[in-house]
């Protein structure tokens, strides 16, 4: 199994899906694992939000209970999503598994979260939500990059020109060298 995480916009999805086509494993990210929005029912200290009621009820059982896995037929496993995080990653004591971050400039991140989303395009009133997903990223980025420096996992910075079959070459390469889940003798930059 290949760990990849990182915050949004690190070239995480991509970078994934090339490493498990090449690697002939199956390819999740921890965002279709997320199918589950909340129970659809209030408690005395708890309101349904809307989009959970509107969930439940526009998805047929079979749209409820179906979310991306892999095929059980493939050699292995590439995970990847923001929800990794080095702490959990580096005490992980299980076999055959290596894990890798992703990391990127502040200034890299949002062109690449604009570009996206054609925020120059987007009305005022629209750009607010994605100025506060881009606050939380920020914000991610801030934790990951401390958490990276204390416990010193692997990690890629994206925000170069790296192309992508060179980050797809430096993932499996970074997984190889392991001795330790996201822990090789000289670390990755």
């Amino acid at each position: 199994m290949v760990l990849i995480g990182g915050t949004s916009h690190t070239g995480k999805s991509t970078v994934a899906r090339a490493v498990a086509d090449r690697l002939g494993f199956g390819c999740l990210s921890t965002d279709g694992l997320a199918r589950h929005p909340g129970r659809p029912w209030p408690t005395p200290d708890w309101q349904v939000p809307p989009h959970v009621d509107e969930h439940y009820r526009s998805l047929t059982v079979d749209e409820l209970t179906t979310h991306a896995r892999a095929e059980p037929d493939t050699a292995g496993l590439v995970l990847e999503g923001s929800a990794l995080w080095p702490a959990s990653g580096v005490r992980l004591a299980v076999p055959h598994t290596a894990a890798v971050w992703l990391t990127a400039d502040e200034g890299v991140l949002t062109a690449r979260m604009h570009a996206s989303c054609h925020y120059d395009r987007l009305p005022a009133r629209d750009r607010l939500p994605v100025d506060r997903f881009l606050a939380r990223t920020l914000r991610y980025r801030t934790m990951l990059l401390d958490s990276v420096a204390r416990l010193r996992p692997d990690h890629i910075d994206t925000s170069t020109d790296r192309s992508p079959e060179d980050l797809v070459e430096a993932v499996p390469a970074a997984a190889e060298a392991q001795v330790g889940v996201g822990r090789t003798a000289t670390r990755s930059s």
